[in-house]
């Protein structure tokens, strides 16, 4: 009996890391590899005749290599002026220059302007035609500009993803003690269940992308099959947080939808985040020298994982305009906080997420180069100071590369994380059947090691894998986004997970410093598989492939396959009244004055022509 037992488990072994990778593979292929031409939303015709796409709702003029739209006239400021684009299609026109000079219809422009289809835009000596497109219009130019091609089917890959499960629950149900097998096969049963439903719900929607979701359940999966080998009694917990961590994604995905609401609520989420640091500060106690953790009526929680869903809502939106540097200082001031206080704590690792975090965001806003290199010398002068305070953590830095000169002391945990490494080999020694869990946390820190002992190096890279990809596609998604907000958060979001990623693995086997930041989705505990769903909203949010983001409503455009955003207003559409120019009404063409200029004929089709 125990012989085909030995057999199933080697069977298995292979058939988990052959659907893993071939998992990964499908994912890899349908969200990199299919072209994502970014939408058009209207036309800027130059003097010479030829014309400038605005593919973004936010659009910066001037002579600067940042601008969107590059002008070479040395009448024109580095950063002259700004387009923004509402939800419902209003477009508004900024002067962000007081040495040169912004005109709508020979008329300056003070602050801010409504700009019309037909309305002439001048910056210093350089004349803009500006061209709005209608919704056919757009449909037009996305029928004529997608390429037809082979779709990678969501389906398939969910069952390779089945697959994989299936093959943990059975080896599971072999090493797992008796009392607990029940418990621990019905955990993955249900987790299969959950991801199939919410695959048949998203299809109702029409929404046809599902690979993101698909790696996100892959990696729960993984973190499921830590648990039953580290803590089986704890599989229940683990999957009613796998259902609150999906139910935050759709929630927070849906709430993504209208930016009005997103921008009032970013200073009670700002401030949320800063009281969760408190609350943590004040009532915390200290374990291996960090205070990081937080009991409330019996639960324990880790505030810091929450507070960076809350740092990338609050700070993508509180920079809600391209051009106000006001709010760069407020985000500066607020991100200081929110690392000042998780280096108090002790928690070094968190502090350098959200610092990296920072950078990614303020650069992304600001464009300078000095903000990051002012903001990287602060930091460095911090660490210095933390270092000399901090001895637990100078200890941490003393112990990097130095790992097997103490392999009983400082090293324990990093000499014995590669030495199951090493011992895993490609397919592992089976769900299970792993040393490692016994040594203090390997579900967490160690997780990397653990993954790969038990499941191998196919499976523990491609976990890897799975995070370098969403960071592939949110970096691919930037030049198509629709809102900076959306693009930012996506790549705050990304950040995050990447930094965490790398800080778990390359620390674990000794190449970086050793901090005890989770494995995103993989790590045991409730507060960061929670934090990684909801973070993993944002990702959906920017993908702008046609149907594929539940973040994006669908209104329907005349064959019902536009995507757009839902009713209420963006940004702009609530500025007062009174900063708003309207054209004077004796330059307002009168019905039998020539036509305003017609889009390029590429956009023309079949509107060309009609008559109102």
């Amino acid at each position: 009996m125990e012989f085909y037992l030995a057999e199933l488990m080697e069977i298995a072994g292979y058939g988990r890391a052959i659907f893993a990778l071939w998992l990964l593979i499908r994912c890899a292929l349908s969200m990199l590899r299919e072209k994502n031409e970014p939408e058009v939303w209207a036309y800027l015709e130059r003097s010479d005749g030829s014309s400038v796409p605005i593919h973004n709702w936010e659009c910066l003029l001037g002579r600067s290599r940042s601008a969107d739209v590059r002008m070479e006239s040395k009448t024109v400021e580095r950063t002259h002026a700004a387009l923004q684009r509402s939800a419902r299609g209003h477009w508004l026109i900024y002067n962000l220059t007081s040495a040169g000079e912004t005109c709508l219809n020979e008329r300056r422009v003070e602050g801010r302007a409504r700009l019309l289809d037909g309305d002439v835009i001048r910056l210093g000596e350089e004349t803009l035609n500006f061209i709005d497109l209608n919704a056919e219009q757009r449909k037009t130019l996305q029928r004529k500009r997608q390429e037809p091609g082979r779709r990678i089917r969501p389906g398939i890959t969910l069952l390779l993803l089945t697959g994989f499960q299936l093959f943990l629950a059975l080896e599971h149900a072999i090493t797992a003690p008796e009392e607990y097998v029940t418990a621990v096969t019905g955990a993955f049963i249900a987790t299969i269940i959950v991801e199939w439903m919410f695959f048949f719900f998203m299809r109702s929607l029409s929404a046809k992308g599902f690979e993101v979701e698909t790696l996100a359940f892959f990696l729960s999966s993984v973190g499921l099959s830590v648990t039953a080998s580290s803590a089986p009694s704890g599989m229940a917990k683990a999957c009613a947080l796998l259902l609150i961590g999906l139910g935050l994604f759709a929630s927070l995905g849906w709430w993504l939808r209208d930016l009005r609401r997103v921008k009032l609520l970013r200073w009670p989420m700002a401030f949320l985040a800063l009281a969760f640091l408190g609350f943590n500060l004040a009532l915390s106690q200290e374990v291996f020298g960090a205070r990081n953790w937080l009991t409330v009526a019996g639960v324990t929680l880790q505030p810091t994982e929450l507070v960076k869903v809350a740092y990338v809502y609050a700070g993508a939106a509180t920079l809600d305009r391209l051009f106000q540097k006001r709010n760069l200082l407020l985000y500066m001031a607020f991100s200081a906080a929110i690392v000042g206080a998780a280096a108090l704590m002790g928690d070094f690792g968190t502090a350098l997420v959200f610092f990296v975090c920072f950078l990614v965001v303020s650069f992304m806003r600001s464009g300078s180069f000095a903000t990051v290199l002012l903001s990287v010398t602060a930091a460095a002068l911090a660490c210095g100071i933390v270092l000399t305070a901090k001895p637990y953590v100078a200890r941490r830095f003393a112990t990097w590369g130095h790992v097997w000169e103490d392999p009983l002391g400082a090293g324990y945990q990093q000499v014995r994380a590669l030495c199951a490494l090493a011992s895993g080999g490609l397919f592992g020694q089976g769900a299970g059947n792993g040393w490692l869990r016994n040594v203090p946390a390997a579900d967490t820190d160690l997780v990397f090691a653990m993954t790969a002992e038990e499941l191998g190096g196919i499976v523990a890279f491609c976990c890897l894998g799975a995070v370098v990809v969403l960071s592939l596609f949110a970096v691919r998604n930037v030049g198509a986004g629709r809102s900076a907000y959306y693009v930012i958060a996506s790549c705050a979001a990304v950040s995050i997970m990447m930094v965490q990623t790398g800080l778990n693995v390359f620390g674990s086997l000794d190449i970086l410093p050793f901090t005890g930041v989770t494995f995103p989705f993989v790590s045991k505990g409730g507060s960061s598989l929670v934090s990684c769903w909801a973070l993993l909203a944002y990702i959906k949010a920017n993908d702008t492939r046609r149907n594929a983001s539940f973040a994006l409503s669908k209104k329907t455009d005349g064959d019902g396959d536009h995507q757009d955003f839902g009713e209420a207003d963006e940004y702009t559409d609530d500025a007062p009244e009174e900063l708003i120019e309207e054209p004077a009404p004796e330059q307002t063409p009168a019905p039998a004055a020539e036509p305003a200029p017609e889009p390029p004929a590429e956009v023309q089709g079949e509107t060309k022509g009609e008559e109102p």
